[in-house]
């Protein structure tokens, strides 16, 4: 029960870490920073914050690096942060925090979709446990795209009291969904590669038991991959410069809310597979509500109440089942 609790709480922590990157992402990109840059900012401070503990840490009990283990690891360089990244933050600059959330929802449906064929899950409909995953899948996908495209009526109106830095850049949150289809659309292919991340994380754990060393590579190739596309897509220098609240950011996008959150979903995945990792994410939802209903004075609506729902459901099935991906 002490294992089962600390795997728990700390998703509950992944997902407070990534609800802060999108809000505070969220703000510096209406303020001017150009997704791109904030991407290729991001893995770079990761792999700086990871790479002593990788060295200091896992010197002497590192296992051997394979060609193919260090192919693994460029692929989630690849699903996990490059690609997955770039999307994303282009998604979060053409949508409101609330969406953001609701649509990784997608993130366990998707998990559970390729988890499937690919003999790390199975679908198991005759059992209850089996039953509950399908509805969970389908609850996730029709609610996150039902949200994306109808709020319903606002159950909260706006606080009163919000951040001050959101009124000085002179923008409202809730009309900040500048393109109805570009930022959902988006956002539903960065969760469809986070999931392939989750799928080829847990093989890498497999193979490779030094999870800084793994966290650091991948962050390391990410960096690489991240600048280039940012150079080609953003060659103007004074794009790149940092102010406070940038720097803020790119600092607590790349310490905490990657190679912080990699590591420990890293870890979770190890201990209950990449399935149950991904039935956290819809909690994320709630949590981005709150914080963009408090700092941001975004309106809270009916759709986001109600769909908050499926991730009670996700996670029982998933305790039902014993939490972990068979076949992992």
């Amino acid at each position: 029960m002490g294992n089962e609790l600390l795997v728990f709480l700390v998703m509950v922590i992944v997902q407070l870490a990534f609800a802060g990157m999108i809000i505070i992402s969220k703000l510096v990109m209406d303020g001017g920073m150009d997704a791109f840059v904030q991407s290729a900012y991001r893995p770079i401070f990761a792999t700086i914050s990871i790479a002593p503990f990788a060295y200091f840490l896992e010197r002497k009990t590192r296992p051997k690096l394979t060609r193919s283990i260090l192919f693994q690891i460029f692929l989630c360089s690849i699903f996990g942060i490059t690609a997955n990244q770039n999307i994303y933050f282009i998604g979060i600059k053409n949508s409101t925090p609330t969406i953001v959330s609701a649509i990784d929802n997608l993130i366990p449906a998707f998990t559970f979709i390729i988890a499937v064929p690919l003999g790390v899950e199975k679908l198991g409909l005759r059992s209850i446990a089996g039953q509950a995953k399908f509805l969970g899948t389908v609850i996730c996908v029709g609610g996150a795209m039902l949200l994306s495209l109808y709020h319903g009526k606002v159950v909260i109106g706006q606080l009163g009291y919000h951040w001050k830095y959101a009124e000085s850049i002179g923008e409202d949150v809730n009309s900040a969904h500048s393109n109805f289809f570009l930022g959902p659309f988006l956002l539903i292919l960065s969760s469809l590669t986070y999931a392939i991340w989750l799928i080829i994380q847990a093989k890498v754990n497999e193979k490779y038991a030094a999870p800084y060393t793994s966290t650091m590579l991948m962050c390391l190739m990410a960096s690489v991959e991240c600048v280039i596309i940012g150079i080609c897509v953003v060659p103007k220098v004074s794009e790149w410069a940092l102010n406070p609240i940038r720097a803020i950011s790119v600092i607590y996008n790349g310490a905490v809310a990657t190679s912080f959150t990699y590591f420990l979903s890293s870890w979770c995945i190890e201990k209950k597979g990449p399935l149950y990792v991904s039935m956290f994410n819809p909690l994320l939802l709630v949590i981005s509500a709150f914080l963009s209903w408090t700092l941001l004075r975004e309106k809270l609506y009916l759709g986001v109440v109600n769909h908050s729902s499926g991730w009670a459901l996700r996670l029982f099935m998933g305790q039902k089942d014993g939490g972990k991906c068979r076949g992992h």
